[in-house]
């Protein structure tokens, strides 16, 4: 007999007393049965307290970071679909139905709330800027068009959360979600929703310039962590060619001369090509090793039913 699907709203918060009380209160309305996990990350406010009396299951994580609170709250919540949102408002809850409805017959294992601007100050400084540089890196290195990387508002299925590692800390999650989904190439697709300002009395936790660089940080260590051969290739290839352009003028002159005067030139050189090699090989070994580990999450991801199955 066919069940309706348990759904579980994961918002993590900090210093949110101002906002979460109506963004617990829109999802209910707009997803009725939905169950509410509020996650209070280090607040100093009455937030935990305004969550409980508005009905929500709070929880708390004591390692400051919102990579740390969707890895315990992965862990811990058992659901057939998760919505991921953030407690300071700026999402249009009202998107939730249309997202969970598209996870379900799609279906899909992730659903990524593409932010439509409905107010010109919602996004801060430099962060719409910020988000497209990362959107265009990582859709040139791994060969997939992203329109959001660093939306925090995501439905996903069971069989994703099942198969993500969840390794980050901060608010490179975001990152390593997109990442994930496109390198074990699960079935994924956008969804518009509204973005506006942030309630009255909450402020940003994202540091745009250190955050950013740990996002770029994080790029960068997935790129030589999914894509090891093309990585490591690149890097010997360089490191090849400054061996060569060292070692040439050598090579020029033990061609004319049939001597190596300049012997730390050359061993400099020598060392540099021998470094070259030893690192293409690293990247041959890596590919190697990365192909068993997909193969292992693709078959831990293939013990989960597709979203909606079984269910209305």
């Amino acid at each position: 007999m066919a069940t309706s699907p348990t759904i579980a709203a994961i918002v993590p918060c900090h210093n949110e007393e101002q906002a979460i009380e109506k963004v617990i209160r829109d999802l209910r309305a707009a997803v009725p049965g939905i169950h509410v996990y509020v996650y209070d990350n280090c607040s100093t406010d009455r937030t935990a307290v305004v969550a409980h009396e508005a009905g929500a299951t709070v929880r708390r994580e004591e390692r400051k970071g919102k990579g740390n609170v969707v890895r315990r709250a992965f862990a811990d919540i058992d659901a057939d679909v998760y919505l991921l949102i953030d407690g300071d408002d700026t999402y249009d809850t009202a998107a939730a139905p249309k997202m969970i409805e598209t996870l379900l017959t799609g279906p899909y294992d992730q659903i990524t709330g593409v932010r439509n601007q409905q107010t010109e100050s919602a996004y801060r400084a430099g962060h719409e800027l910020g988000n497209r540089f990362f959107n265009e890196i990582v859709g040139r290195i791994f060969g997939y068009r992203v329109s959001d990387m660093l939306s925090g508002y995501r439905v996903f299925s069971k069989r994703f959360v099942r198969s993500f590692p969840a390794l980050s800390r901060e608010f490179e999650i975001e990152t390593e979600l997109t990442v994930h989904s496109i390198n074990a190439r699960v079935p994924q697709t956008e969804v518009s929703v509204g973005f506006r300002d942030r309630a009255v009395g909450t402020e940003s936790k994202l540091r745009t310039y250190h955050d950013g660089l740990r996002i770029l940080n994080m790029v960068l260590r997935l790129a030589a962590h999914e894509r090891p051969l093309p990585t490591y290739g690149l890097l010997s290839g360089l490191v090849a060619l400054v061996g060569l352009l060292v070692g040439l003028p050598v090579i020029v002159e033990f061609a004319q001369t049939g001597l190596v005067p300049r012997f730390p030139t050359a061993i400099l050189a020598s060392s540099l090509v021998i470094l070259a090699v030893l690192t293409l090989i690293a990247g041959m070994l890596l590919g190697v090793l990365k192909k068993i580990r997909d193969e292992s999450s693709r078959l831990a991801y293939l013990r989960w039913e597709a979203p909606g199955n079984g269910h209305n």
